[in-house]
This record gives structure tokens, sequence and C-alpha cells, in this order.
């Protein structure tokens, strides 16, 4: 083979991985302001963050519904990887879930998809399906625990995806944001050691509505309100 064909796939191979490199930074910035600032903050705001020029965002994302859209489909894969990981590597499926839902936090996943609700469209067969392949393990940790007898049997999906909703709101005041989700955490591990212990016989248990993803993805369909973690509208402040 030339060297000066050596020399060029070479060239092409470290372009690759920058233009890679630049849209996972871009889409990361996206996430975070978008989740701060609005789904409507200046684009030139996630450039700035994304340490690129507003051009190179607008080559890779032709308008803000396309990158609105872009952030949505990867932060979604971004929780399936971390839900397949952890329901590989944890000894049961409660370790699991708790794994999942920190990473979750960190991800912001259950900050930004509320904050894009009405900007683009969940009803797609491409979003619908990577929701459901988001969803698919966390359904499968929550039965694996129920079933083992380690998680309460009265939770349901829709405790999960609506909690790590309102653990993921910042709180008011003015609170510092590494305090903020160091709280977040430990909030997370504070329900998971309360998901760990089944109610006492003849104790009180949880009252209802225990919403099933069906149920969630219903009620989602009667307008406006707050999301779970995925995209999925809830009725429900």
């Amino acid at each position: 083979m030339p060297a000066e064909y050596g020399h060029n796939s070479s060239a092409t191979t470290r372009l690759r991985a920058d233009a890679r490199r630049n849209r996972d930074q871009v889409l990361a910035a996206a996430r975070d302001v978008f989740v701060e600032l609005g789904a409507q903050a200046p684009l030139d705001e996630v450039a700035r963050r994304a340490g690129v020029g507003i051009a190179t965002l607008y080559r890779r994302f032709p308008d803000r519904a396309a990158l609105q859209r872009a952030v949505a489909l990867d932060v979604l894969a971004l929780a399936r990887e971390a839900a397949l990981a952890a329901e590989a590597e944890e000894v049961d499926a409660v370790a699991a879930l708790g794994r999942y839902m920190h990473a979750a936090l960190d991800l912001r996943i259950s900050a930004v998809m509320p904050a894009l609700l009405g900007q683009i469209s969940f009803g797609d067969q491409e979003m619908r399906q990577a929701r459901q392949r988001a969803v698919e393990p966390v359904l499968r940790m929550l039965v694996a625990g129920q079933a083992a007898g380690a998680l309460r049997a009265d939770i349901a999906f829709g405790d999960i995806g609506t909690l790590l909703v309102r653990l993921s709101r910042p709180l008011p005041g003015g609170m510092p944001a590494a305090v903020d989700r160091q709280l977040a955490h430990r909030h997370v591990d504070l329900l998971l050691a309360a998901l760990r212990v089944a109610p006492a016989a003849g104790g009180a248990e949880l009252p209802a509505p225990a919403l099933s993803l069906e149920a969630l993805q219903r009620l989602g369909g009667r307008g406006a309100g707050a999301s779970d973690a995925h995209g999925t509208r809830n009725s429900r402040e």
C-alpha cells in the first residue's frame, strides 16, 4: 500500500474521531443547558459549553429541533447502556436498580426529558423504540427483585420513573449545584433502603396508584403534565 494512502487513511480516521468527539460534547452540553436554562436556551451557550464554534454545532444539527431530538435519543441510549451494565454486573436486582438510578441522576435523563416535552415528538417509531429499549432492563430488575423477595411487591415502574423526576429537580433557595447533586444521590440510597424492606405483616401498604409502564403511558395521552425518566407524560405533579 502506498505510504500516501496510509497517511490519508490515518488522517481520515482522526477527523472522524474528532467529529464524534465534537458531537458528543455538543450533546452533553445541550443536555445541561436545556435542563438549566430551558429548551429555548440560546444555542450559542450550548456551543460555548461544548468548546466548539456555533458553525460546528449547526453543521451537525441544522436547527434547534434537530438538536433537541438528538439529545433525547442520546440520553435514552446512554440510560439503556447504564441499565444493561448494572443488570449484568451487580450481584442482585436491588443493587442493579440502585446503580441504574444513580447513573440516571448523573445523566440527567429525568430532568432533560421533561424539559423537552412539547418541543419535539415522542410518538414516532424511532423514539418509541428508544424509550422501550431504555426501560426494558429496568422492568426486568423490578420483576427479578420482587420475585426474589428483595423488593416490595407493591411498587411499580411508575414509582421509579416519577421519583427520578422529582429527585432530578434542583432544590429551591440557591442550593449549590454540587450539594444538590450529592443530596439527590443520598436520597436515592434512602429510597432503596425503604424499597428493600417488605411491609410488615398487617402493616400499612403504599396507597394507590401503583403505576405500571402501560398506565403511565395512558396517563401521558391526556395532555400536558410531568414526565417519567424516559419521556412518558404523567398527570401527577
